[in-house]
């Protein structure tokens, strides 16, 4: 991978790394879940992919007919539904526990690889599966305490992870007809229209916030959602794919560690546990177990 490459893929996991905190502080400081995604989205609607699409010189294409109910419905999975699914979890879920389950969907792009797809996987990649899923039980039990039940909130973020899989299996065959801001571009304005369902009231949230939830909202539209799949595009196209989505075995660490400095937050020790066992499970499935291109994610966060 070359060097300029690497630096962008990792500036965006480091931002992707920190999407988890940044939602939590956003909900400690007045927000509502509803609201803080309606929020966010607006702004890297309104903001970053408008001024993209006015931008002097700038063509951007319109979708094709055939791909527009395509497009809707996966902006529906990929952005409405992750999104969802993220910040309601983290009305009960620490940012380190949902970065951890997060970081596990490529363990559900493997399944879709295998049973929808039809891609072959060996018998390693079988033995990482089982890893997986072993590792996302005990992250989502260890979110209940000594309960040991799966809590809504950690549904919510499995949620989340199972949909940013599907989103992006499927989305691939568009590649091929549109530039990656483009349908980035596209996805999140599609992907916003249904949070608009959260606009009463939320002119008293952004009132009643806390400068640091206001803050963190904004960060989140502008960069996480935005800017860093900008940089992520960049680097994938010039670097080795397989190389690049290699850095994503940091998000999880990064969600971790920042959520720890801004909240002082870290997962309970079950949770722990299950992180790093479900990690070992996705890299067995992606460098040992796949006689497929069974694909790493390449992030919804």
């Amino acid at each position: 991978m070359n060097k300029k490459a690497f630096f962008l893929a990792l500036i965006t996991v480091i931002i992707w790394g920190s999407t988890f905190a940044a939602i939590r502080a956003s909900l400690h400081g007045g927000y509502e879940p509803g609201h803080l995604v309606l929020v966010r989205f607006l702004v890297a609607s309104l903001s970053i992919f408008i001024i993209y699409a006015l931008w002097p010189g700038v063509k951007m294409r319109l979708p094709r007919k055939e791909d527009a109910l395509r497009i809707l419905i996966l902006s529906f999975i990929g952005i409405s539904v992750y999104h969802f699914g993220v910040t309601f979890g983290e009305m009960t879920v620490s940012a380190g526990t949902a970065g951890m389950i997060i970081g596990s969907s490529p363990i559900f792009t493997a399944i879709i690889a295998v049973f929808i797809l039809k891609e072959r996987l060996g018998f390693y990649g079988w033995i990482g599966l089982a890893l997986g899923f072993i590792g996302i039980i005990l992250v989502t039990l260890g979110t209940s305490g000594a309960s040991l039940s799966l809590s809504g909130g950690a549904l919510l973020v499995l949620l989340a992870a199972f949909a940013t899989s599907v989103f992006f299996v499927f989305q691939k065959p568009l590649f091929q007809r549109y530039k990656p801001i483009e349908l980035t571009a596209y996805f999140t304005w599609g992907g916003t229209i249904p949070f608009l369902l959260f606009a009463p009231g939320v002119f008293d949230s952004i009132q009643q916030a806390t400068l640091e939830a206001n803050l963190a909202a904004i960060y989140t539209g502008v960069f996480p959602a935005a800017i860093a799949y900008i940089t992520w595009s960049t680097a994938l196209s010039l670097g080795d794919a397989s190389s690049v989505s290699s850095l994503l075995y940091l998000e999880p660490a990064i969600a971790i560690l920042v959520a720890w400095i801004w909240l002082a937050e870290l997962p309970g020790t079950l949770s722990l546990l299950g992180g790093v066992i479900a990690l070992s499970g996705v890299m067995v499935v992606h460098i040992l177990g796949k006689k497929g291109p069974v694909a790493l994610k390449e992030k919804a966060t």
